[in-house]
């Protein structure tokens, strides 16, 4: 048992290593479970509707609703509401997992990220090259060219998770920073492909709500409730200069700092002091004089994680249980009945999208792998080999929420829509079996009596 004595004599880096380690499993283990959820959630749009009561889902997302102060009345359906606001939640998430990444994680330094970063790229290009071998004739179904480019994390850590306790932990993180850099990859595609022409007088805007962010980290505020009137300003510009206004998420997201605020003492050695001044004589003479000491405690509580850490962990549960299956809910609803697939460009989606997604894929992320190591560019993480690599790629497949989001700016005809949101729930299905399969066969090379990682879930 770990007293505090022992903690104490610790080195401070493996402390905070193993607070790191820490922050990482839960947020695995959050990812894992996740993952069911949004199945069932997509699951349960499926059959909703192509269920008697299919007229029931599309009028619920295409019920109006409207928010505004007298006359300024923003009205917009429920599914522009889940698609452009509710998900800029879910790109804050992603923008912060970026900043955390860049500052302490596996996209730190060059030596770490080498690997992922050439991994992430393959597996971007070559589904785009593959998609664009089936649609590249017609204007409008090339258009489709970035659905199969993207990676969903909560549905491939949640297959991998499955596979149980002996895959590596090593390959677990590099699957994370594969799937961390394709968000990047991901974002970057929909600021520059799929933004409208851009009204530059909403950059005003923008750039006031930027501006309210930072004088509000130049005060020394952290809570994190100050913050939403400036984020909403900011997602109000974005919106009016044509951009996808759930790129508010990423910049504030990027915007996180990852040090804590300046305090006069360490929050431990803070906490400490609170607490002995909250000794029982003077909460029994006189209970105000509990106030100050209990608000340093929860200064001191809040500010022992770093703001990128804290506001990440309190919303990671939110964002994993609530937006992810909302989104799915409002999205994977593909009506078959009626549906066209004779119809050469519904199959040309379709196909694209299911081999990009279910080859492409995997295929571009071994061959950049393996391009880079050969070039001595970076060498495989300790405990992850090629077969282990075919594992991660074949994950990588499960597109899903990313897919279908861009899938949605990528076509505004109904029926194209629906064939690119059939070929990703497919193509994601193909691929989830296909690494359990994989995995199955990996877990027997690697021997039943392997050590498990401490990352494991």
């Amino acid at each position: 048992m770990t007293t505090p004595a022992t903690r104490q004599t610790k080195p401070r880096p493996q402390r905070y290593a193993e607070r790191a380690f820490s922050v990482i499993e839960r947020i695995l283990h959050i990812e894992a479970v996740s993952g069911i959820t949004l199945l069932l959630a997509a699951a349960a749009a499926l059959i909703w509707a192509n269920s008697p009561a299919s007229n029931s889902y599309h009028d619920l997302w295409h019920t109006t609703l409207s928010f505004g102060i007298g006359s300024h009345v923003v009205s917009h359906s429920l599914h522009f509401w889940v698609n452009d606001a509710l998900m800029t939640v879910f790109f804050l998430v992603v923008g912060m997992e970026i900043r955390r990444e860049i500052h302490e994680g596996a996209l730190s330094n060059l030596k770490l990220a080498s690997l992922p970063l050439a991994a992430a790229l393959g597996g971007v290009a070559v589904p785009a090259l593959v998609y664009f071998a089936f649609n590249g004739a017609d204007p409008i179904l090339r258009h489709g060219w970035a659905v199969p480019t993207a990676t969903d994390i909560a549905f491939a850590v949640g297959v991998l998770a499955l596979l149980g306790r002996s895959i590596p932990g090593s390959l677990r993180i590099f699957l994370l920073a594969v799937a961390i850099i394709d968000d990047i990859a991901a974002v970057l595609i929909i600021a520059l492909f799929y933004s409208g022409g851009l009204d530059y007088t909403g950059l005003l805007v923008a750039g006031a709500g930027i501006a309210a962010v930072l004088m509000l980290q130049r005060m020394g505020i952290g809570s994190a409730w100050a913050y939403i009137l400036p984020g909403a300003i900011l997602w109000a510009g974005l919106l009016q200069t044509g951009a996808h206004p759930t790129l508010a998420g990423v910049v504030l997201g990027l915007m996180t700092p990852v040090l804590p605020r300046y305090l006069p003492a360490h929050p431990v050695e803070l906490a400490r002091r609170a607490v002995d001044k909250l000794d029982d004589s003077a909460l029994g003479s006189d209970p105000h004089h509990a106030g100050k000491p209990l608000k340093t405690l929860r200064i001191a509580q809040r500010e022992f994680l770093p703001p990128v850490t804290r506001v990440q962990m309190a919303l990671h549960p939110w964002v994993a249980y609530g937006v992810m299956p909302i989104f799915a809910l409002a999205n994977a609803g593909v009506t078959l009945e009626g549906f066209d697939l004779s119809s050469s460009s519904a199959q040309g989606i379709m196909l694209g999208i299911i081999v990009a997604l279910v080859v492409g894929k995997p295929l571009g992320l071994l061959a950049a792998s393996w391009i880079a190591v050969r070039l001595g560019l970076c060498s495989l993480p300790p405990g992850v080999n090629w077969s282990g690599l075919t594992l991660v790629g074949l994950l990588a497949g499960i597109g899903f929420t990313m897919s279908i989001f861009i899938a949605t700016l990528a076509f505004n005809n109904a029926s194209l829509l629906g064939a690119a949101k059939l070929g990703v729930l497919i193509a994601s299905c193909a691929a989830a079996v296909l690494g359990l399969a994989w995995g199955v066969y990996y877990k027997t090379r690697q021997g039943a009596n392997a050590i498990p990682d401490r990352l494991a879930l």
